[in-house]
């Protein structure tokens, strides 16, 4: 004697693949039960047993997402809980490891003689390649935590409670803020190595602006001090406002790069005579733009370091 499988059957066997194996019995004489009694409804109604079977587990839907309701087991990778901490994780790594590793790069590959179009693509890519990685390494470890069932620390030992507010930010301390010097840092080493090597006059290619016998250490020094302000500008960011420490720091970097600058620029060591005897020849446009430039490095680092001098002291102020 052979007992036919029918399609009740096949279901509960579906849905109970997924289903903890100690809830599994349970669960399958529940579900079998409910199609049961929807099916006898149907019958009595006047339908025919095999149609009225069918309709109720069409009804039913996917069984695996049935267990899943069942077991109150999640079909998604990152839910609610931590989609704000996964999403905002996520933008700060971008802002901050997409460029550096652009500028990277396109640094290593400027050093080892690649024309410009292998630089620029290099870097296009090594930049999709890292948002990639990026999103892959972040969407995975939180899908890891939603499954573990484990939380992410938060303070005060729980969810959001009032006390989790975020403090007013100072003007000059935002999340915009950050973004904004990062890319003009970004930008700004971008444009010292493509003057150094392509120049900005179409006329006249790898004519720069900067005197060539600057490469590669005081280039490099420069590149250096750069990192170290794109670190401020992200403990900045953290930090929520400026700090007398911070400030500090900052005064120490602007004057670490006007000082040696306005040096060289007083030995005519900093700018390249030949790129103003070219664009204007037989005149006096190299002087006049030596002291223009001396006076612009040196009202920068000053506007720097009283800016941020004054913002330090307003955010210990606010803080009393």
């Amino acid at each position: 004697m052979t007992s036919t499988i029918t399609l009740t059957d096949r279901y509960v066997d579906a849905a109970m693949r997924t289903v903890p194996e100690d809830q599994r019995d349970d669960l399958a004489a529940e579900l079998r039960a409910s199609i049961d009694d929807q099916v006898d409804a149907r019958v009595a109604e006047g339908e025919q047993r095999e149609q009225a079977e069918r309709a109720v587990l069409v009804e039913l839907g996917d069984p695996d997402i049935l267990a899943a309701k069942y077991t109150d087991r999640q079909l998604y990778l990152i839910g609610p809980r931590y989609y704000l901490d996964w999403w905002r994780l996520t933008k700060l790594l971008l802002w901050i490891v997409i460029p550096f590793a652009g500028l990277g790069i396109a640094i290593a590959q400027t050093l080892s003689g690649a024309d410009i179009g292998e630089v620029i693509g290099t870097t296009v890519v090594t930049m999709l390649n890292v948002a990639m990685h990026v999103f892959f390494w972040t969407i995975l470890i939180v899908v890891i935590l939603e499954r573990s069932g484990a939380r992410m620390r938060k303070p005060y030992g729980g969810f959001w409670k009032p006390e989790m507010l975020p403090e007013p930010r100072q003007s000059g301390a935002g999340f915009g803020d950050m973004v904004a010097s990062l890319v003009f840092l970004v930008v700004a080493a971008g444009a010292l190595l493509w003057d150094r090597f392509i120049g900005f006059v179409p006329t006249e290619p790898g004519l720069s602006f900067f005197n060539p016998d600057l490469w590669p250490w005081v280039y490099a020094a420069l590149f250096v001090l750069m990192a170290l302000e794109a670190a401020l500008s992200v403990a900045v960011y953290f930090r929520g406002r400026w700090t007398v420490p911070l400030a500090v720091v900052n005064a120490v970097l602007a004057l670490a790069v006007a000082v040696p600058a306005l040096v060289l620029l007083a030995r005519g060591q900093l700018l390249n005579p030949e790129w103003f005897a070219t664009i204007i020849p037989g005149g006096e446009v190299g002087a006049i733009m030596t002291v223009v430039t001396g006076f612009v490095i040196a009202g920068i680092a000053a506007w720097d370091i009283i800016d941020v001098a004054i913002k330090a002291r307003r955010g210990g102020v606010a803080r009393r």
